[in-house]
């Protein structure tokens, strides 16, 4: 058996079709470079709108002595202890991010 031999394209179906494919690739080519440009704008904003990254410290607080701390807590960017200092009341305040003291309220009784 002879097999079918199919004619050839007539030109103007080939340019047709091969304009077409251009034009395919074209929009291809726009959507990849358009999500790519999306997906750098992002990386660029976490970049630049980031706190940085975290530093630890290590920091020694000294008390009075025969202090106890009675509770700790995160108050927006400061940490907070309480203290029992020698039966007073003591709260101290910190800076969370460096640990530097930024307070100290103390409460006494009146005589």
């Amino acid at each position: 058996m002879t097999e079918p031999v199919a004619p050839d394209p007539n030109p103007e179906a080939t340019a047709a079709m091969m304009a077409k494919v251009r034009r395919m690739m074209l929009i291809a080519g726009l959507t990849t470079a358009l999500g790519i440009g999306a997906l750098l704008v992002v990386i660029g904003y976490r970049l630049f709108k980031s706190e940085g990254s975290v530093v630890t410290t290590a920091t020694t607080a000294t008390l009075p002595k025969g202090a106890r701390i009675l509770s700790t807590a995160v108050a927006g960017d400061r940490l907070v202890l309480t203290l029992d200092v020698g039966g007073a009341t003591e709260i101290r305040t910190f800076d969370a991010k460096t640990l530097k003291p930024t307070g100290t309220l103390k409460f006494a009784q009146e005589p």
